[in-house]
């Protein structure tokens, strides 16, 4: 972590980008695409909610065009159940989530209220836990945290098509 309380997340995958810009502000992603929000201000089912919000995004979507692989559905499932878990443990909420879904790529981007930035620990089969943002990392294709004037955001890239 850097001495302005921000961190790098490390990819493994040369194919892949992760942003290292501390404190940079990304402009909202624009139209055209399909894009829906949820917000949750009660964690408590909030982890199997955005899997299942992110699902019935997808299938919809899946019911209105072509080119979203089936892979796609449980992949992004996946990814948002992985960030949603981070907000569960390390921030109070509430947490949003946020979809938008252009020609091949589904942009995850979750919110939350905790200033801290998240860390991907370097890989190591004999932890146990803490792998959620290697399996972000993983999937997507990029990777991006930035600060947000009440906590953070994390975006994250998958390919759908």
């Amino acid at each position: 972590m850097s001495g302005d309380g921000t961190a790098s997340l490390e990819a493994e995958r040369p194919d892949r980008t992760v942003d290292r810009t501390p404190g940079r502000q990304r402009p909202p992603v624009a139209a055209p695409g399909y894009s829906a929000s949820k917000t949750y201000t009660d964690l408590h089912d909030a982890i199997g909610s955005a899997r299942d919000f992110t699902a019935a995004f997808l299938l919809a979507e899946v019911h209105r065009r072509r080119g979203i692989r089936p892979r796609t559905v449980e992949d992004a499932r996946l990814v948002v159940s992985e960030l949603v878990t981070n907000v569960v443990r390390h921030a109070a909420g509430p947490c949003r989530v946020d979809l938008h879904l252009t020609a091949g790529t589904l942009e995850i981007a979750v919110s939350d209220a905790d200033e801290v930035i998240p860390v991907a620990h370097a890989q190591d089969p004999a932890r146990v836990g803490q792998h959620g943002l290697e399996i972000v990392l993983a999937l997507c294709r990029s990777v991006h945290v930035e600060p947000i004037p009440s906590g953070k955001r994390v975006r994250a890239r998958l390919a759908v098509d």
